[in-house]
């Protein structure tokens, strides 16, 4: 996801990044595990919310009003098009563009989020 004419105010905060990214992360009901934001000087903040179901990654330019984001989740419960439309409204955007990618996508019906542990060496 890449968002444009963001508030470069909210860009270049990271308490406010983090809040956010954790607050998509729980509108597309993923678990969250852990986070964390790096605030850079002059400006601009990069960060990672690490789910259960995979992580959410983010990079704001506040000089341009730009923040690129990634979203890679796995499993039937996570809705990450809701993470896009909680962070386009949070981060004020006044156009944003994305793609989908589907990877991943093996032909295999056995195989399910979160499987059963596996005994080794039992």
């Amino acid at each position: 996801m890449e968002f444009y004419g963001c508030d470069i105010n909210l860009l270049n905060r990271a308490s406010v990044v983090k809040e956010y990214m954790e607050g998509a992360a729980r509108s597309a009901r993923a678990t969250i595990v852990d986070s964390f934001i790096h605030q850079f000087s002059p400006y601009g903040v990069s960060g990672v919310v690490v789910i259960a179901e995979s992580h959410l990654t983010i990079h704001t330019w506040p000089e341009y009003g730009y923040a690129a984001v990634d979203l890679f989740t796995c499993g039937e419960d996570v809705d990450p098009w809701k993470c896009y439309e909680y962070l386009n409204e949070a981060l004020k955007a006044k156009h944003s563009t994305t793609i989908e990618l589907r990877r991943g996508t093996l032909n295999t019906p056995h195989l399910r989020h979160k499987p059963e542990p596996v005994k080794v060496g039992v």
